[in-house]
Formats: structure tokens, sequence, C-alpha cells
């Protein structure tokens, strides 16, 4: 967030000027700060620790370019490197960031700057927003704090960034010169951000920040999206209706804020697996069957030692049962096979066609169904509801037709559902770093890999091509009896094509794109920011509800 987005009173401007001991020279070393760009067509700074990683992997992504190598992959995992960030990946051919949960892109960039700046020293200015939690000023105003408090200055005036706040360093407090409104602030020492004598995608710091002179320098507002709610609209930092905005309660965390932009303008991203160097690679699969594979323990990281510990895999009957219901079956036998006859319908409305059950089903004139009667009404075997035969066997032949019903007023299922997910691949880690929430175990780290490809009959539009965004997606459950039992029931639902299925985007409008499939995962690791994390008590429950929902219940693995 911007100095001046939270605070009381305050009016977002646009970056102001960097002093000049920030700037770059061309042809010298400088050290590289990655950022991401707020809602506001704010630049933020990622941490050292973060910017250190992007910058080797975009240094071992060019490398590999330039040397033709295979294998090269175009995506960055940023829970990599901090746990916080699992939810977003990087595409690196579109310097866009990518939150696989809610699916917000945000463009990022690289800025440059001299060795003798605040961000080759480590040095990191941050106030304190209104949920107690410290962020990080833009770093022109964290280089232009550290200048003057190394001047040994008492007081600051951030007009010259647009933004109407003093500074006491004395006090270390920020004070709105409108409402009067004070804030702390402190100075902060981490590791220097690394240094590079690439230029790249980078963004060179100049005399002038404003809007206009750095467009060139990284690309336009970014559309936003919040949750699976909102369709966003782009906004600048020079919006006069942006001068207060929510806060971020998780730092530089860049997670997205209910602000309405137009989808159109998002970018494409690639879905491609992330390039670790080669000290982070995962290690080869021990065993694979339907896109699932069994792996040992990713190495260890961030000090987490990690052991290697067994992964059950459904028993083969569930396997080939779920691939055996995708067979296609006669339509009519079908429904024959799940309704009993009715001689006597009720007086009542046909809740698929609207029609009484004592006339003709609604489908009667479009179906070309010749072996059940337009007037056939029939009880469904379990739940006992009443419709057209007609209706069922038209509600049918509109799925993928993979031998199962779904009674449309309960949902209960008949025969086993299978869903029209594209080919594609499940890991599965275990590590032993807890959960929030679940510090009595390890955690089951669930990846889903899904490339673009082309429809199939299955799918809304056969043979036109579909993509796959955000991909690869990080997912967690706890290692306990209750986390295990639900990753059974999910390498079933995989099995079976439940997770994802090809659709519209819910939050971009985007068609022929793989989307979640009405079944929850948690895809954030030791934060809860958007309702996609832990602690959450009522998650596996909840989880396990919607197996339910799609068919996919203990009692399956016991087939």
């Amino acid at each position: 967030m911007a100095a001046g987005s939270p605070q009381s009173g305050g009016t977002a401007g646009p970056s102001g000027p960097s002093t000049a001991a920030s700037l770059w020279n061309p042809g010298s070393h400088a050290v590289a700060v990655w950022e991401w760009q707020d809602e506001l067509g704010k630049w933020r700074p990622y941490s050292s620790k973060v910017s250190s990683y992007i910058e080797q992997c975009m240094q071992s992504y060019q490398q590999q370019k330039n040397t033709r190598a295979h294998g090269n992959s175009s995506s960055i995992a940023l829970g990599q490197v901090d746990p916080k960030l699992a939810p977003y990946i990087i595409d690196i051919a579109t310097l866009a960031q990518f939150r696989q949960d809610t699916g917000t892109m945000r463009y990022i960039r690289k800025s440059l700057y001299s060795l003798d700046s605040a961000p080759a020293k480590g040095i990191c200015w941050e106030w304190m927003n209104d949920d107690g939690c410290w962020t990080a000023y833009e770093t022109q105003i964290c280089i232009f704090l550290e200048e003057n408090f190394s001047k040994g200055k008492q007081f600051v005036d951030l007009g010259i960034f647009g933004l109407c706040y003093n500074i006491d360093f004395l006090l270390l407090v920020q004070t709105n010169q409108v409402s009067g409104f004070r804030r702390q602030i402190q100075r902060c020492i981490d590791t220097p951000y690394p240094l590079t004598t690439k230029v790249g995608p980078a963004h060179k710091a100049s005399a002038c920040a404003c809007h206009q002179c750095l467009a060139s320098g990284g690309a336009g507002p970014m559309p936003v999206r919040y949750r699976h709610s909102m369709i966003n609209l782009s906004t600048s930092s020079n919006n006069p209706n942006t001068s207060r905005i929510s806060n971020n309660s998780a730092g530089y965390l860049p997670y997205p804020k209910p602000t309405m932009t137009s989808a159109k303008s998002a970018p494409k991203l690639n879905s491609t697996w992330l390039p670790p160097p080669s000290s982070m690679q995962f290690p080869g699969p021990s065993s694979s069957a339907n896109g699932i594979q069994f792996l040992g323990p990713p190495p260890s990281a961030n000090g987490i030692s990690i052991p290697s510990l067994p992964v059950q895999t459904p028993k083969s009957s569930s396997i080939k049962q779920a691939i055996a219901a995708g067979i296609s079956s006669d339509p009519e036998q079908v429904v024959k096979k799940y309704m009993e006859n009715l001689q006597k319908p009720p007086e009542e409305d046909c809740i698929i066609c609207m029609e009484t059950l004592t006339s003709a089903s609604g489908y009667s004139e479009s179906s070309e169904c010749k072996k059940i009667k337009d007037s056939a009404v029939g009880k469904l075997k379990k739940c006992g509801h009443i419709f057209h035969q007609l209706c069922m066997l038209e509600m049918y032949n509109s799925g993928n037709k993979d031998g199962s019903l779904q009674c449309p007023a309960c949902k209960t299922i008949y025969g086993e559902k299978t869903g029209t997910q594209p080919r594609g691949k499940m890991d599965i880690f275990l590590i032993s770093q807890p959960l929030p929430g679940h510090q009595d175990c390890g955690t089951i780290h669930i990846v889903y890999t899904i490339s673009p490809g082309i429809q199939g009959p299955e799918h809304p539009n056969p043979g036109k091509q579909y993509t796959a965004r955000g991909f690869p997606r990080h997912c967690y459950l706890p290692d306990n009896p209750k986390g295990r039992l639900v990753l059974e029931l999910l390498k079933l639902a995989w099995a079976r094509r439940l997770i994802f299925t090809i659709g519209v985007s819910s939050t971009t409008g985007e068609s022929d794109t793989v989307v979640w499939n009405e079944i929850h995962h948690k895809t954030e690791m030791n934060s809860n920011i958007s309702g996609h994390g832990y602690p959450d008590p009522n998650y596996l429950d909840n989880v396990m509800a919607e197996l339910a929902a799609q068919g996919v219940t203990e009692d399956c693995l016991n087939m």
C-alpha cells in the first residue's frame, strides 16, 4: 500500500522524484528491487528475500532461453521462498503475477538502484496500518526517508511525492497535515537487495517518477479480482476518488482488493511449471497412476527439515471404476435404470420443464427419443423425486453422459458421477512444517498441473482451444487422519475428473478456460487472508461435504 493510502484523510498521488543518490547509471552495477503494481497503479516492493529469488529465477530462465535448454519453464512460484506467498505465481513472459485461488493478476517490474541507496543497504522504512501490521513505503519514499534520516534531519515533508504527510524521525511518527492523524513508523534493516549487472525487463530509477515518465518502465494499470464475485475496473494513483482504501494487513503481501476493473485488459498467462534453481528441484516421482504422482518430500528450505513419509494410493478397483465410468451408456437405458414408472402422477409441476406432470413433457417437440413416451413420468428410486422421464433424458444428454444421473431437486447421485476435467497431473508432497491450527502434525502439499489444450467432445466447445491460467496450483492439507482421508477422496475425485472443469471464469468472464469445480481447496499455507488458508477449523468437514455432493464418499474408497 502507498504511504498515503490507508491514512485518515490522506490523498493518494503519483510517486515523487527520486534523489540523486538513487539514480542508476547505465553500464554500472546496481541492485534489483522487484515490485508489484497495486490497484492504484502504485509499485510496491517485494521483500529483499523475495526479490533475490525472483532475480535468480529470471536469470536462470534467461540463461536457459539463450542456450535453448529443454524443460525451460516460464513461471515462478513465490511460495518456494516465502510460504505466506504460496498462492502467487509469476508468469515471466508477461511479467504478471497470478493469484491461483482468486485469479487476481497484477503487473510486476524490476527497478534498478545505485549501490549507495537504501535498498542496497537492506534498509526499509515502514508505517503501521489500521490492523497494527507494518507496511513498507514505496521504494522511492524509502530512499528519500533514509537520506534525510542519515543527514540528521528531524522532520521531512512528503509533499514532493504528492502526499500530505510530515515525518518526525525523533518520535518515529507520520502526521497527516489535514486531519492530524498520526501513525507509527519504523526503520528496518534486512538483507540487501540483489546485485545485478543485467538490465533485463527493468525500470531505471529516473529523475522524475511521475506516471508519464514511468510509462516506459512498466506496463499500465493492472486489473484486479477479489475472491469469486468481483469484476474490477483499473485505476491509477491520479484517481481523485482513491484517497482512502481498505487496509493490507499482510504488509507487502500483494493480495486483491474489492475494486471494479475491466477484465478485457487482463494479460494472457502461460500455464507452466516453476523454474527454481537446481538446489530447489523436486525429486522425480516414485509411482504414477492416472495423472497422480506420489513424490518424495521436497528438499528442506528456510531451515525446515522435511522427513520422507508414505503416501497411500486409492484402491486400484476404485481407479478402474472411475475410468470405466467415463464410457458412455445408452441414455434411455440410464434413465430407465434409475427411475420407476409412475402410472398416476401427482398434480404438480415437473421442475425441469415446468409443465404439469399430468401433461406431456415440455421437451416433447424437440426430443428425438422414440422409446420414452412424451407423457411418461418416473420416480427416482432412492430419493423419490418425480419428473417427466423425457425431461430426465434431456438433462442427461446435456451433460457428459457418463452413465450417472443426479436429481435436480436434492442432488442425490445415481451411479458414479464423472466430470470433464482436462488431462493433467496431481503431485503430492509431505513436509514437516505445520499449518496454522494444526500444530501437532505436518502438511500435505498437493500440486495440480494442467496445460492448455484442445477441448474434447465432452467439453463446451469441442475442437476449440482452452486456456489454463495460474497452473501449477498449490494446495495444502494437514497431515492428520482426517487430512489423509480428504487426500484419498481428492485423489479419487481427480481420477473421476471432478476437481476442475472447462467453462467461464466467474471472476474475469473468460470463456473456454480451466476453472475450479465446486470442491474448495486451501491455497494459502501460513495465512488466511482471502479465506483460502488456515486456520479454518471447519474446512475438512466442509470439503468432505462438497466431495460427497459430487458422489465421492468414504464408502467409495472401500469398493
